[in-house]
């Protein structure tokens, strides 16, 4: 039974390299044609919800996966791109084409506060300052009444126009799929440039990659920026899309399902938050009474993935693959390490 999974998964992964252009040409078909395919409205949100956190995820994986920080606090940038934006439209009077970017950047700036305070940090302490940034960010939301509404959340948020024509459940997918195809694309491209070359040498040795010259602090800030601009477009689009935005859209829950995503599908690929964003959505909606358990769902997933398959579903290297030992000598018949020696040509050994 492995064997013949281990055949069919190397089939696959065959054929869709030697037509790379075939299956991408057939995905993308397939993903403009999905309005027309789908019987409900429900399967459409469901759809579109599924292109939000492809958003948050591929963003998050530039800061875990390509970078090797652990990022807990992933869903405070969501929330703080989603209010930037509610704000601005409800309040200021402003055009979603100028909110949704400007949340972007707002994130991204608070990223970057938040590296330059905190990413001299280990690891484990980044993970911990990240979540206390996190519960910090849900608490000023419920607090800050006068701008925020506090508990009672942002309602009445507009809905995108474009030229006229008021977005409706398909124009909300095809902008989500322009979103999540121009972040996917624009990922893609950093991880084939130098700068994702020096976060993956960041990620494997940080005391290697200083070694040749990298600014490992510059690329660890830059790469928390980035991660977190995606978030804040995400959070702009969650915020238009729902039309109300409160703060327990953005609890620590939020982001230990984004981190979950990430491991399914796999750390540092490309794909692998495609993956798991698409299939850690799809389980609650079709068993809707697992939805209660989402929590145990997510704890499960992520054990399970950690200990017997780190690579995720993409298979590839990434944060959570065990390190390699290296092989000891055997041992003799008393427990003795057993001594190599070296056959010299034309001798005894």
């Amino acid at each position: 039974m492995t064997n013949t999974l281990r055949n069919t998964r190397y089939t696959i992964s065959t054929l869709g390299r030697r037509h790379k252009g075939a299956v991408a040409i057939v995905t993308a078909l397939l993903l403009i044609a999905l309005p027309y395919l789908l019987t409900s409205a429900y399967h459409l949100r469901v759809a579109t919800l599924v292109g939000i956190y492809v958003l948050l995820v591929s963003g998050l994986n530039v800061i875990i996966g390509f970078t090797g920080m652990f990022s807990l606090g992933h869903a405070a940038f969501y929330g703080i791109g989603a209010y930037t934006s509610a704000m601005l439209t409800t309040m200021a009077g402003w055009s979603f084409w100028i909110a949704l970017p400007v949340a972007g950047i707002v994130a991204g700036l608070f990223g970057t506060l938040i590296g330059l305070a905190t990413l001299r940090l280990r690891r484990v302490f980044l993970a911990f300052t990240t979540l206390g940034f996190g519960e910090i960010v849900r608490i000023l939301i419920l607090n800050l009444r006068s701008i925020t509404r506090g508990p009672m959340g942002i309602s009445g948020i507009p809905i995108p126009t474009l030229f006229g024509w008021t977005f409706t459940g398909r124009g909300y997918y095809y902008l989500i799929l322009v979103l999540a195809t121009i972040t996917v694309a624009t990922i893609y491209r950093i991880y084939h440039s130098r700068v994702g070359r020096a976060l993956i040498a960041i990620r494997e040795d940080e005391t290697a990659a200083a070694s040749m010259g990298i600014n490992v602090f510059g690329y660890k800030v830059l790469a928390f920026t980035i991660g977190c601009f995606f978030a804040g477009i995400a959070g702009s689009y969650f915020a238009h899309f729902q039309r109300y935005v409160s703060a327990e859209s953005f609890a620590n829950l939020e982001s230990f399902a984004i981190i979950t995503m990430l491991a399914l599908g796999g750390t540092g690929s490309i794909i692998g938050p495609i993956l798991g964003s698409t299939i850690l959505v799809l389980i609650p909606e079709i068993f809707r009474v697992l939805m209660q358990y989402r929590g145990v769902i997510y704890g499960l997933t992520l054990i399970v993935v950690i200990v017997y398959r780190p690579g995720g579903l993409a298979n590839v290297k990434g944060v959570f693959e065990k390190p390699k030992l290296p092989k000891r000598p055997g041992k003799g018949r008393f427990g003795f390490a057993r001594r190599r020696t070296a056959v010299v040509p034309g001798g005894s050994a």
